[in-house]
């Protein structure tokens, strides 16, 4: 079906370009490697990654996940990194759905256990929609995140995305509906 508005951003505005590394001070947001297998492994057998993302991986799956990242960034539909420091892997975060379209990104993230509390994921993400404005040129970065995790909730609001909304029963947990809060930060915002 054909668009009656310009896309926002030309096809190509992501795939011209290897995917970069994010520096955030003492945190590298890197693209994925091989390597980072244990890492993703251990993350999706943690159980609070387990609760929020609704998953877990085997070892195969963890391998195919990692693959996939940079495919996706040539298809500009989603781009993922591991949060590092000089110790390795603490997390993860992603762009998740990318619409050139609309100029717009959705996020999602996780930190390992022994990373928490650090203010890992909100750096992460502060860094990533500081590039995704910059150098993306996208015009809106927003996530969802169950209203019973008040973590992610803070780690949006430290990263300058303010919630906008609640969706009522707007995913599907282990545990039953969850209602969803929206927070989202347009590159206009101050």
């Amino acid at each position: 079906m054909p668009l009656l508005t310009t896309p926002a951003l030309a096809r190509g505005a992501l795939a011209r370009h290897p995917q970069p590394t994010i520096d955030a001070g003492d945190l590298r947001l890197r693209p994925w490697q091989p390597t980072d297998h244990p890492a993703v492994v251990a993350a999706y057998a943690d159980p609070a990654v387990q609760r929020w993302h609704c998953r877990t991986l085997t070892d195969d799956e963890a391998h195919a996940w990692i693959a996939a990242w940079p495919g996706r960034w040539q298809q500009e539909t989603g781009a993922g990194w591991a949060v590092t420091d000089d110790s390795g892997v603490l997390g993860q975060i992603s762009l998740r759905a990318i619409d050139l379209d609309d100029a717009q990104g959705e996020v999602s993230y996780w930190v390992l256990p022994a990373a928490r509390g650090r203010g890992v994921a909100a750096r992460a993400l502060s860094a990533l929609t500081t590039f995704s404005f910059d150098r993306l040129g996208l015009h809106r970065i927003w996530l969802r995140h169950s209203t019973a995790n008040p973590a992610s909730c803070r780690v949006a609001e430290l990263a300058g995305l303010p919630a906008e909304g609640t969706n009522r029963g707007g995913a599907r947990h282990a545990d039953g509906w969850h209602d969803m809060h929206l927070h989202a930060r347009l590159r206009t915002d101050t």
